[in-house]
């Protein structure tokens, strides 16, 4: 784990890839997780986002990259599932990571944890910790807390933070205008297009992750394109079919 001076820094102004894949996905895997990584930093990523001690493990075998760490894991009764516990944070730093992302969002904890202990927790471990919010509200109380930087991760992602599906540039200007502290955009970027208009807002760094890792994503969206022509296709038909009834 190095200096968060030096990994903001090294992260300043670049990609980072965020390199997962859930139990249910085709890629999922610590050593296929390595090779994702791998092929982002021949890309040029400067950073890797990753879920799990395991695969964090394996990048690492990899790549000397920055890594953005965290663990997935669901909790009955609550809704928070990014590093939502301590055992999540104590994995997390057993792996060594240089960042530490947690859900900072307003809503229950598991197990009676709240966002204040766990961040005063991680604190006392020396970790740097970044703030994963759907709001501006969440990320002032973040920053009260004392987390290192935040992220735009969970806009879209909770019931009263916009439901769209481009980018929250809104919330992302407000906190680059705000805040004192690195804002790291993340969050259905999905184009090229997307990142520099998220670089030009002021963004730190920006996280990209389903449109480069998600080769099932990826397909869908060309097949969708296609199935598209072809409705419109069928529509241009019809409508000349009916031209031609008419006039005859």
């Amino acid at each position: 784990m190095i200096s968060k001076e030096i990994v903001f820094n090294q992260l300043k102004g670049k990609l980072v890839v965020s390199c997962q894949a859930l139990k249910d996905e085709p890629l999922h895997g610590s050593e296929v997780m390595g090779k994702m990584a791998k092929a982002a930093f021949v890309g040029g990523a400067s950073g890797i986002r990753a879920n799990s001690a395991v695969d964090i493990e394996a990048i690492k075998g990899y790549v000397d990259l920055p890594i953005i760490g965290l663990v997935k894991r669901d909790y009955p009764k609550s809704d928070v599932y990014i590093t939502a516990t301590r055992k999540e944070a104590d994995e997390l730093i057993g792996a060594e990571v240089d960042i530490i992302a947690i859900d900072a969002t307003d809503r229950p904890r598991p197990n009676g944890e709240s966002l204040e202990s766990l961040i005063a927790y991680l604190k006392t471990k020396g970790q740097t910790i970044m703030a994963d919010v759907s709001t501006f509200d969440e990320a002032l109380k973040a920053v009260k807390l004392g987390v290192d930087c935040v992220s735009t991760t969970m806009s879209g992602y909770t019931p009263y933070s916009p439901q769209q599906c481009c980018p929250d540039f809104i919330l992302l200007k407000r906190l680059v205008d705000t805040l004192q502290i690195p804002v790291f955009a993340e969050g259905r970027i999905s184009t090229p297009e997307d990142v520099k208009r998220a670089m030009d807002i002021g963004a730190h760094a920006v996280v990209v992750g389903s449109a480069i890792t998600r080769p099932q994503e990826i397909t869908k969206k060309f097949v969708q394109s296609i199935q598209s022509r072809g409705d419109k296709q069928d529509e241009h038909t019809n409508g000349v079919q009916e031209q031609v009834r008419r006039i005859n």
